[in-house]
This record gives structure tokens, C-alpha cells and sequence, in this order.
């Protein structure tokens, strides 16, 4: 089962849910616990800093923890971190997140992320 916890509500946490839950589904992620939070700019800002280097907000971070599954219990797949007024689409930035805790990166694959991204924002349209 995948448990998602939502924190703040600049979306429904339902549409939260829906769009983690298929972003998982379409990597073949059907167990976990992951949490989706919504924060100021200014939180965004000191995260971006600190762990990417990178001074200023942006509209998503996310922060895998167990990316091959933990040896004993649920798999802890991380967090995503996101600022609603640096996102333009809080749906697309929530699929981006949790693409990226299911292992994908759109800076070193061909384009198949970003590719899956758009699917799956159409179907959940």
C-alpha cells in the first residue's frame, strides 16, 4: 500500500494522492510512504541552498530516502517539497516529485521523464 502524507493544502490532498499514486503506479512503486509539502518561498529558498547549492526558491524539491527499498518494513521513498507561487501547475510539479523518488531524473535521461510527466498529467486532467 502507499501511504502519502499531505502537509498544507494549496491542493487537494485527494488530487495529491491521485497523482502520487499513478506517478508510483507507472514506475511499478506499489508500497511506500511518502510526504508531499507545501511551503513559503522562503523555506524552498533555504532548502534549495543547502542541498542543491542553487541560492533562491524553485517550484520543487524532492528528497528520495530508500531508492532501492528498505531491508525491513515499508519502504520510506522520501519527500517532495514544493512552493505553490513558484509552481506553475501544483499537479505537474506533485508527478515531477514523486517521478523523481521513483528514481528518474530528466538531467541525465533522454527525455523519458518529462515524456511520462506529460502523459500522466493528461490522464489525470
Amino acid at each position: 500500500m502507499l501511504d502519502i502524507e499531505v502537509i498544507g493544502s494549496a491542493l487537494h490532498a485527494g488530487e495529491v494522492r491521485r497523482a502520487c499514486s499513478a506517478a508510483a503506479a507507472a514506475r511499478g512503486v506499489s508500497a511506500g510512504h511518502v510526504a508531499v509539502e507545501f511551503v513559503g518561498a522562503e523555506r524552498i529558498a533555504v532548502l534549495n541552498e543547502r542541498f542543491r547549492g542553487k541560492p533562491g526558491p524553485t517550484d520543487v524539491l524532492s528528497f528520495p530516502v530508500d531508492e532501492a527499498g528498505a531491508a525491513a518494513g515499508e519502504r520510506e521513498l522520501g519527500d517532495v517539497i514544493i512552493c505553490p507561487e513558484h509552481s506553475g501547475d501544483l499537479l505537474e510539479v506533485v508527478v515531477h516529485g514523486m517521478l523523481h523518488l521513483t528514481g528518474m531524473d530528466h538531467e541525465t535521461d533522454d527525455g523519458e521523464m518529462l515524456a511520462l510527466q506529460d502523459e500522466l498529467v493528461a490522464r489525470l486532467r
